[in-house]
């Protein structure tokens, strides 16, 4: 399960605002600011998660799972 912290962590490796997001994922402002809340997995609608995971995936995130250090979040190597 992805958390909040990663998606806001994802937000910063990306340079994106809350309305970036939004205007990228179809997902409302108001719903990002109020999920971005929260604390631990990252709430909502199933369909609103996939849509906010789906476009920070998009835009070359990549999610780690919990590995013995913690989970976090990277950005994937860009073609050379």
């Amino acid at each position: 399960m992805i958390s909040i912290r990663q998606v806001k962590a994802a937000r910063a490796l990306l340079g994106w605002s809350q309305d970036d997001l939004a205007r990228s994922s179809s997902v409302s402002k108001p719903t990002i600011a109020r999920l971005e809340t929260g604390e631990g997995a990252l709430g909502g609608y199933a369909d609103t998660r996939d849509k906010i995971l789906a476009a920070l995936e998009a835009a070359g995130v990549i999610f780690i799972e919990e590995n013995g250090e913690g989970p976090g979040v990277r950005l994937r190597k860009v073609a050379e």
